[in-house]
């Protein structure tokens, strides 16, 4: 089972998600700068640059906004050239375009923005313009897929887009078709808004981290949501009462002495899960570095010295680094390249059990992610989708020392 951990402070609320026990996501909002991701504005087209297909837009940041073509191009691919045009033909300096932030400001750089819109609900995603019907792939049986797809196709109007979500499944058609309307409505508001302000301005923030849990994260299997504020505890019962009206009794405030976070272990296990160096249950640990764009995750047996063969020795540490290698990267948000540097093992059985092994349990993890394969090397590759800081980022800094290299010059 399930249990979501809230910590609220005065300007700072911190959500964890526990599997069993075991600490898999961590959250952190700070109210005077919520995240951006999923926000919509009227922007400027400020300059184009065809040589790089991409445009930059004012859309009221620090810094301008960056749009690239396939962002601009229509969301349906069957629906776009078959060349693509140049960036200066859909766009030109000085033109007001309604955006939205996919990719919070990272680094130096601004956001990453888009005009494939979304507004993601309890049950499915709404697309105004997409034109196009998808049912996630974690519902897998085709029965369910098929009846998901015929409602959606029923309730929509032409043109409009729906991303059936997995917590869809089951679900009744009168649910699903209150959501779409729900949706609709809020997108021609935010077209009114836009017809009526002038560039750059915000048209629609979205949720705070405690709405974004209970539409994102809650579930049959969740057993409790904790929450150690009363004010905010009532926010989350109001909002399960209109949404989930059978499960608003799931909520409860914490009423113990010491911290929240503390009392549950999300503290500790945050400590661990953190370090350069990650143990294993076995003995094993992982060592886990980071560039701008790549992480690369080095295996090692460590203080493991196996019982039978040293294939066995090997493929079972391979095997708990692939369970904690799952945990981590929801854990920490881990974004970008990921390079998995296992132990070599001898056997090809065991090379793909650990494949499997990784892809069985990313299911869990709701940020889109593809694992590519063995490299020549021997290195499993994987992407996943980088949309914001590491999850521990606002609570660290580079180091004044070492500027962020992990070495200090002992000899100058």
């Amino acid at each position: 089972m399930k249990r979501i951990i809230v910590h609220c402070e005065q300007e700072i609320t911190q959500m964890a998600l526990m599997e069993h026990g075991q600490l898999v996501e961590f959250t952190i909002e700070n109210s005077q700068g919520r995240q951006l991701v999923g926000n919509l504005y009227k922007g400027r087209v400020v300059n184009v640059l065809p040589g790089m297909q991409a445009a930059f837009v004012d859309i009221g940041l620090k810094k301008n906004a960056f749009l690239y073509i396939d962002d601009v191009l229509h969301p349906h691919l069957e629906k776009q050239p078959k060349v693509k045009p140049s960036i200066s033909q859909l766009l030109q300096a000085g033109q007001e375009i309604v955006v939205q932030v996919m990719k919070e400001p990272l680094g130096g750089k601004g956001a990453r923005v888009t005009t494939h819109y979304s507004l993601p609900g309890r049950w499915l995603v709404y697309m105004p313009h997409a034109d196009y019907i998808g049912v996630s792939k974690k519902i897998e049986l085709e029965v369910e897929r098929n009846r998901l797809k015929q409602i959606g196709d029923q309730a929509r109007l032409p043109g409009e887009g729906l991303i059936l979500r997995t917590v869809a499944e089951g679900e009744s058609k009168e649910a699903i078709q209150s959501d779409i309307q729900l949706l609709r409505a809020l997108w021609i508001q935010i077209e009114e808004r836009a017809g009526g302000m002038s560039a750059p301005a915000q048209l629609h923030q979205d949720l705070s981290i405690i709405e974004r849990l209970v539409r994102d994260m809650f579930t049959p299997q969740t057993e409790r949501v904790i929450i150690d504020d009363l004010v905010q505890k009532e926010e989350i019962a109001s909002f399960l009462s209109r949404v989930l009206p059978d499960w608003a009794n799931r909520v409860e405030i914490y009423k113990g002495s010491e911290p929240i976070l503390t009392h549950f272990g999300v503290k500790e296990q945050l400590d661990r899960a953190f370090e350069h160096k990650v143990w294993l249950r076995n003995g094993g640990y992982l060592v886990v570095d980071y560039t701008e764009a790549l992480t690369v995750i080095d295996v090692n047996t460590g203080k493991y010295i196996g019982s039978n063969t040293l294939e066995d020795t090997v493929y079972e540490t391979n095997m708990q680094a692939a369970e904690e290698i799952a945990r981590l990267l929801r854990l920490r948000d881990i974004g970008g390249i990921i390079l998995i540097d296992f132990i070599d093992m001898d056997m090809e059985r065991h090379r793909q059990d650990i494949w499997d092994k990784l892809e069985l349990l990313m299911r869990s993890d709701r940020t889109k992610h593809l694992i590519l394969g063995w490299t020549k090397l021997g290195l499993l590759e994987m992407t996943r989708k980088k949309v914001r800081d590491h999850a521990m980022n606002p609570f660290t800094e580079p180091c004044s020392v070492c500027k962020g290299t992990g070495r200090i010059n002992s000899r100058l």
